[in-house]
């Protein structure tokens, strides 16, 4: 099973509920985990993992013999990002844009283009508390996060519980990490803009035919529009987590919740039996009997 925790916005809690929920199962399931914020991972300060291994995640770069170029322009149109432009007697290639595709390689008719490889990051492996571990970190000044998910999710194992910290809003790296989940757990607060995102975050995750459960984080500090709107579209509200003062300092000192508070160790195996016991159809206006699990234990 692979369960992918997102949201349409940062700091909701994505990696307080995703870090929690690995270390609640880990001594019962064979969980694996995996940071795709390659932008800014986290889970680390909470999941304490010894790194073993490092990986360079690379994309290839067009590189022009200009002695052979004819100036055709072929590259130049095929590049559906714009990455590469012919400008009178130059012919320029603009890296951030590239996304190593090659189809510039293979449409020049004279071989002119060569390609080079630029590094894009770093995959670090290991272990955390018993259980293998993965992150992605992207090199300052790159635009493309996305090749990093792509290779974090190559080392998935088929036979393990996958937990998959998303990054945050709903671009490409979001998507990357939601596609091919079995369950997308969305991370919201009750606020206006924790009810915007989450709007975004739904679309997603039902334009890639993910089923969805929501957790409300720092229940309290808001209204009730979240749990409407929940309502009104059939998704299940499968946890809360209380605006605490206690839950605070611990995540400000980068202690976990289930290992301070045994309660919510409990919670999170509950959680875990609630999802494994029917996934959400997540059809709006519909909701299957098979589902109804999810929606009796939402807020509890």
């Amino acid at each position: 099973m692979k369960i992918t925790v997102a949201s349409g916005k940062g700091g909701t809690g994505k990696t307080t509920v995703a870090t929690n929920l690995a270390l609640a199962l880990a001594d019962d399931h064979p969980v694996q985990f995996l940071d795709c914020d390659v932008e800014e991972p986290n889970a680390h300060i909470f999941l304490k993992p010894q790194i073993g291994q490092r990986k360079s995640v690379e994309k290839l770069l067009p590189k022009v013999d200009e002695h052979l170029c004819t100036r055709c322009g072929n590259c130049a149109e095929a590049c559906e990002f714009n990455a590469i432009a012919v400008i009178g007697k130059k012919v320029l290639v603009y890296n951030d844009l590239c996304h190593g595709c090659g189809l510039c390689k293979l449409v020049c008719p004279v071989g002119a283009i060569s390609e080079i490889p630029h590094e894009l990051g770093v995959i670090e492996s290991g272990t955390a508390r018993g259980f293998p571990f993965s992150h992605g970190l992207l090199n300052i000044g790159e635009a493309m996060a996305t090749p990093l998910i792509h290779e974090l999710k190559a080392g998935i194992d088929p036979e393990a519980l996958i937990i998959l910290d998303a990054p945050p809003g709903t671009g490409c790296p979001t998507i990357a990490a939601i596609q091919g989940a079995d369950l997308a757990l969305l991370v919201t607060e009750p606020t206006p803009f924790g009810l915007h995102d989450l709007r975004a975050a739904v679309g997603v995750a039902r334009s890639l035919g993910v089923p969805i459960g929501v957790i409300i984080n720092r229940d309290g500090i808001g209204d009730d529009r979240v749990e409407r709107y929940c309502e009104e579209e059939g998704i299940p509200i499968v946890l809360k987590i209380p605006f605490d003062r206690e839950i605070a300092q611990f995540y400000s000192r980068g202690v976990s919740l289930v290992d301070v508070l045994p309660e919510w160790r409990e919670r999170f195996i509950s959680l875990y039996g609630m999802l494994t016991a029917g996934l959400v159809s997540d059809i709006p206006g519909e909701r299957r009997a098979q589902n109804a699990p999810l929606q009796e234990g939402g807020g509890k």
